[in-house]
């Protein structure tokens, strides 16, 4: 674990940002901290949290501000991330680092091999052994830098006996790069075809030439559609004879078919007597170490327990996900892919091509005819339905025991169509779609045993699907911006089935189909950013809205009381002015009454 994690110009408010839309649980950066100058920040996506842990650097060692101490931040990050549950948040929450969140590559150039150690490139660099051969990586000692790796012409003073590898610091300052001295560049890419000319002077006088790049295969997932341009371009390069070669994907697939050579692993119990016509091709068998041997074998039998196939593991994966690649079936061999079916718990079964194309048996058909049943060995087994979709072919089939016919499974059985008998789809989305389907449909079983996928060979067609359904697993679980190697992911699958991925073109379909998986991802990914942003605007103009119809009902009703106030002061003054004309009235009345007592009371009396 290196520094394909560090990010030299991210801000804590774009660490979170970045970890919220493209990061899942688990997953982690480190960058600058911005408040004190030579430390670090720790930011960790924590459910749908992130959360910030500030790394002190004394300038002897690292650390979290108390606790264990480290040499490099190197050593930090792949500390805490070995040992999940150290780290707590101030609540107590468990901070878990499991996926680092890769900052984009400085250059696409394809010397550039990211987070590879030191003594992994001299490891890389002797094998190929030609003086001159050049690549570039991050620095381990100083996040943010990077070191020119060069084999050159002498021999190494180490015990190793090899030839002496170079390694130059290239360092970046105010965003330019410089090996020391006052020539600055741009960009890496500057810097690289600068000294590819001229050359670079060592401290001891010696001079070190750039010949030849040892070329990388991994790439950072969210950038892969530049690699597919760049490896998509048909570069012609002379070489002895005056002979040209192309570059790109041949030259990628040429390196994995010389390595494939170097492969020695027994496949005795295919090569046996009695299990050779048990195998479709006679040189495609499976190794020994990764077969499925079938339970059901006769220990006195030689052979009873074979059938061509192997299990192949994502083995970078924690929790594995694993699948069977097997030969297409034969007459005599039905019964024993069917026992593979049951002991395996398997559920669902991918079928990548037609029972004849061309004229030449791929596979015999070994399942029942529609609403018909079939006995094949100790099993019966029934096409309950079948139904066409884009591209493929959906069987829905029961098996069980002829001795236990109320214990019944329900296998899925997808069968591709739409590959073409010579080369691959023209365009990667039905295999895409496909494959969404099919893993929707294994996810549906809690228990369900290992995928079975099979061609007519069982590793070219087969090998592709595999190795598209495994990155694009490391993908969901690691998040885009995760690092890929689909020759290493050949690779690693050629270890347990020998000849997966067949040809160039297949190996071209699968940087395709990841690559448009991706695009797909990005899109999607920013429909919903956008939703979220929508959705949490409508909630706050929502809040705003509700906030003031409450202000304007506030008000309404102050207005109202204030309006009935004013009307029963009203009413009370009118009342109080009405009753003092009353009482004024009554008064004039009573002095009227009184002065016309007085005046009849004086007439009586002349």
């Amino acid at each position: 674990m290196v520094h394909l994690w560090f990010h030299r110009d991210i801000s804590g408010l774009d660490a979170e940002s970045v970890l919220k839309s493209r990061g899942v649980h688990g997953s982690f950066l480190a960058r600058p901290s911005r408040k004190n100058q030579g430390d670090f920040s720790l930011s960790v996506r924590v459910g749908e949290l992130v959360t910030h842990i500030r790394i002190q650097n004394t300038g002897d060692f690292y650390d979290l501000y108390g606790g264990e101490k480290f040499a490099t931040l190197s050593e930090l990050v792949e500390y805490y991330t070995a040992e999940n549950g150290i780290l707590q948040d101030k609540d107590g929450t468990v901070i878990e680092l499991k996926y680092p969140f890769n900052c984009s590559d400085p250059t696409t150039e394809r010397w550039y091999h990211g987070h590879l150690s030191g003594p992994n490139a001299e490891k890389l660099l002797w094998e190929r052994d030609e003086p001159g051969t050049f690549l570039v990586r991050e620095s381990l000692s100083k996040p943010g830098d990077f070191v020119l790796s060069v084999l050159t012409e002498e021999k190494s003073k180490a015990s190793s006996g090899g030839r002496r590898v170079s390694h130059i610091k290239i360092m970046c300052q105010n965003d330019r790069y410089t090996v020391g001295g006052k020539e600055m560049f741009d960009t890496l890419a500057d810097l690289m075809e600068h000294y590819k000319r001229k050359g670079i002077e060592e401290m001891s006088g010696t001079w070190v030439h750039l010949k030849q790049p040892y070329f990388s295969t991994r790439v950072n997932a969210a950038d892969i559609d530049s690699r597919v341009r760049l490896l998509d371009q048909t570069a012609e390069r002379e070489n002895e004879g005056d002979k040209k070669s192309k570059a790109g994907f041949w030259e990628e697939f040429d390196a994995l078919q010389k390595q494939e050579t170097k492969v020695k692993k027994s496949r005795e119990e295919g090569m046996r007597p009695e299990n050779k016509s048990k195998n479709r091709y006679k040189n495609i068998l499976p190794f020994d170490e990764t077969r499925v041997i079938l339970s059901s074998g006769d220990p006195n039998i030689i052979g009873s327990d074979y059938i061509n196939g192997n299990y192949v593991t994502l083995q970078e994966s924690g929790d594995q996900k694993v699948y069977i690649a097997c030969q297409g079936c034969l007459a005599t061999t039905v019964n024993d892919f069917w026992q593979m079916v049951w002991q395996e718990k398997t559920r669902v079964i991918v079928m990548t091509t037609r029972e004849v194309e061309k004229g030449r048996n791929k596979c015999v058909p070994y399942w029942p005819e529609m609403q018909g049943s079939r006995e094949v060995g100790p099993y019966v087994v029934t096409c309950v339905s079948e139904r066409d979709a884009t591209d493929y072919k959906i069987r829905v089939m029961e098996i069980s025991p002829l001795d236990q016919s109320d214990s019944v499974r329900t296998i899925w059985h997808y069968q591709y169509l739409s590959w073409p008998d010579h080369g691959v789809p023209e365009e990667p989305g039905g295999v895409l779609s496909f494959l969404s389907q099919v893993n929707l449909k294994q996810a549906e079983f809690t228990n369900a045993g290992p995928m079975i996928i099979h061609c007519s060979a069982g590793i070219g067609r087969t090998g592709t699907i595999v190795v598209i359904d495994m990155i694009i697993e490391t993908i969901d679980t690691k998040g885009l911006d995760c690092d890929i190697d689909i020759q290493k992911s050949i690779q690693m699958v050629r270890d347990q089935r020998s000849g997966m991925v067949q040809t160039e073109a297949q190996y071209k379909f699968i940087y395709l189909a990841v690559s448009e998986y991706i695009e797909a991802s990005k899109t999607y990914n920013k429909v919903r950013e956008s939703s979220l942003t929508q959705a949490t605007q409508r909630a706050r103009d929502t809040h705003t809205q509700r906030e003031r119809e409450t202000h304007t009902h506030s008000e309404r009703e102050r207005d109202t009381h204030t309006h009935t106030e004013i009307e029963r002061e009203t009413h009370t003054h009118s009342e109080r002015e009405r009753r003092k004309r009353e009482r004024e009235m009554g008064e004039r009345k009573t002095e009227e009454r009184e002065r016309d007592g007085r005046e009849r009371d004086r007439r009586e009396r002349e």
